[in-house]
């Protein structure tokens, strides 16, 4: 940007995402576990001679996952943020691997909102602002359905009064 335009500050994101995320990702904790859990459960039940080589890892794994459940959406909770101002989108993601985009509205070129099964039952939804970025898309996932229309109608009309980057 030159000097007479206005400036991107990077700053933390402001919003947090709605408390529904936390079960949405303990679901989905539960529900990738609980494949292997239960092939290595019905294979120890059926295969005698093998029935403890193939219920001890079942039992670490269950005890695993229902750890990774417990604790690491709680923590993902509190690092995950988002913003949308009238000059750009910023999400900030990440526990060990901290990750801060920020999408200028100049650079957007499509918004989309994504509603998967398990996010429709928890009543979420994922907005994807798609930019002209090597990196690929903006993705503020763990909204309401209200929350991300509203988000989507705003980035578009934002998107639509905002002249494109010459870059």
């Amino acid at each position: 940007m030159t000097a007479g335009e206005g400036t991107i500050r990077l700053r933390p994101p402001r919003n947090t995402l709605d408390p529904r995320a936390v079960g949405w990702w303990r679901a989905q904790w539960l529900l990738l576990t609980a494949a292997p859990v239960a092939v290595l459960g019905i294979l120890g039940a059926l295969i005698a001679p093998a029935r403890l080589w193939l219920l001890t890892p079942a039992a670490v794994l269950a005890g695993a996952g229902l750890l990774c459940a417990v604790l690491f959406p709680l923590w993902w909770f509190r690092t995950h943020r988002w913003e949308v101002t009238d000059e750009a989108v910023y999400v900030s993601t990440g526990v060990l691997l901290r990750e801060w985009r920020i999408a200028p509205m100049s650079r957007i070129q499509t918004v989309d909102t994504v509603r998967g099964p398990l996010e429709q039952l928890f009543g979420l939804a994922t907005v994807t602002v798609t930019t002209a970025s090597a990196k690929g898309a903006v993705r503020i996932e763990g909204l309401t359905h209200e929350v991300a229309a509203g988000l989507v109608e705003r980035l578009t009309r934002i998107t639509q009064d905002t002249p494109g980057d010459a870059t």
